[in-house]
């Protein structure tokens, strides 16, 4: 292997599969979970400011700083360690310590990030869970825990992890502004296993939260898609008649084209960004290998009664906008196409015309060069009769009789010059 060269980015691709370790949670324990995103331009947003903000959390307790560039960084703040991630467009704080309260999802839990912090934060919150993990208990117990901690017509409960774990979650926002999430783990179940079900239940949280942005952004287009929608079909039915004139039914597609496109520009990223969480979604679920708790719903099952048509609606507008500048687009090229049409008969009739007046120019031309011959000949005859009129007497001719006979061959000539000179200039 000596002398081989290393792609530059060979160790940076490779660390990159594991620069986000699960943390090593053991039951009971308690944990608070905050996400935060820009408003706009999330994703461009300098990502040397969320460091910054998380250094000043750090220094309050004397922790460890994260290295430049960084993207995860764990530390222990006073009771808790907490772990921040940054993600392409937000980034999360997850703080977890041993022990739970005497009150479940007690809110003081979440006091671990200081409101001054929270107020400087560089971005707003998305979502803050609480999340109670606390040893495995009979079935009974948990139901009963589950009816008083939570909203029962839409809290979903589940076996995870091959049975060795209960997780629970209603996705309501609580009067202290957090949601909630439970988890009941047997003593079989490793630390770091148990890590893993806390990290998904984070993800799955914050990944639908941003999904749900998508049908946000659906929801406030619809109504001027709907009346673009309406202006093109409209067009597009008057377009057979020919009632009306086709260049400004033209101009008219070209507006509903021009703003089609500025509301794809403006959508296109946030939708596609919406399916890709969404599918994260469905993928954390699924490692999570639910089986059905007491009859109760599956955190899967929730997501397709409730979740699943808010994205299918996302799309449904995604696709809608894309057939619609599609329709706008074939409209445009039939109209252009009738637009052309017309163009060319009229400059064929503008031809035709053309030819006809050239016609007349033609014969009215003809016309000018006879009369040219008479006057023209008029003049030579008369030049021509001063000349021969002293041959008058000595032939024994009147001068009218010497006009006769040569005004023909004057006339003759006259003629044939000019027509030598129309065929040198033609």
């Amino acid at each position: 292997m000596n002398g081989i060269v290393d792609h530059p980015l060979r160790y940076d691709l490779s660390h990159e599969l594991h620069a986000r370790p699960y943390p090593t949670v053991a039951a009971p324990a308690a944990a608070a979970f905050l996400a935060l995103k820009k408003r706009a331009d999330a994703a461009a947003r300098d990502h040397e400011i969320d460091r910054q903000h998380l250094i000043n959390l750090l220094d309050r307790h004397g922790a460890s700083h994260p290295k430049s560039g960084a993207t995860t960084h764990t530390a222990d703040i006073g009771r808790h360690q907490i772990k921040w991630e940054s993600h392409s467009e937000f980034v999360t704080y997850t703080a977890y310590r041993k022990g739970i309260s005497n009150r479940p999802f007690d809110p003081s839990e979440f006091e671990v990030f200081p409101e001054d912090w929270l107020a400087d934060a560089p971005g707003e919150r998305l979502t803050s869970a609480l999340i109670h993990i606390d040893r495995m208990k009979a079935e009974k117990e948990i139901a009963e825990d589950v009816l008083d901690l939570f909203v029962n017509e839409s809290v979903a409960v589940s076996y995870v992890a091959d049975d060795n774990a209960v997780i629970a979650g209603d996705f309501r926002i609580d009067p202290a502004g957090h949601l909630r999430f439970m988890i009941n783990a047997s003593e079989d179940i490793g630390r770091r296993r148990l890590g893993r079900i806390m990290t998904h239940l984070c993800e799955i949280e914050s990944y639908k939260s941003l999904s749900m942005l998508g049908l946000a952004r659906s929801r406030d287009m619809s109504p001027r898609v709907g009346e673009l929608d309406q202006k093109l079909n409209q067009l597009v039915g008057d377009m057979p008649g020919g009632s009306v004139c086709a260049e400004d039914t033209l101009d008219a597609l070209l507006n509903i084209s021009a703003e089609l496109e500025s509301i794809v520009a403006q959508s296109s990223y946030r939708f596609g960004a919406t399916m890709a969480y969404a599918d994260i979604v469905k993928q954390r679920i699924s490692v999570l290998r639910e089986a059905r708790f007491n009859g109760r719903q599956t955190f899967g099952e929730f997501m397709m009664r409730r979740y699943e048509p808010a994205i299918r609606t996302v799309a449904s507008t995604s696709e809608r906008l894309e057939n619609m500048s599609q329709r706008t687009v074939r409209a445009a090229e039939l109209l252009r196409t009738r637009v052309d049409v017309e163009r060319s008969a009229q400059n064929q009739d503008l031809l035709e015309s053309m030819d006809r007046r050239a016609d007349a120019q033609l014969r009215l031309q003809r016309t000018v060069e006879g009369l040219s011959v008479v006057a023209v000949s008029y003049y030579a005859v008369s030049l021509a009769s001063f000349l021969v009129y002293p041959f008058a007497e000595p032939s024994g001719l009147s001068k009218d009789m010497l006009t006769a006979m040569i005004a023909l061959p004057v006339v003759g000539l006259v003629w044939w010059m000019i027509r030598r000179i129309r065929k040198s200039i033609g």
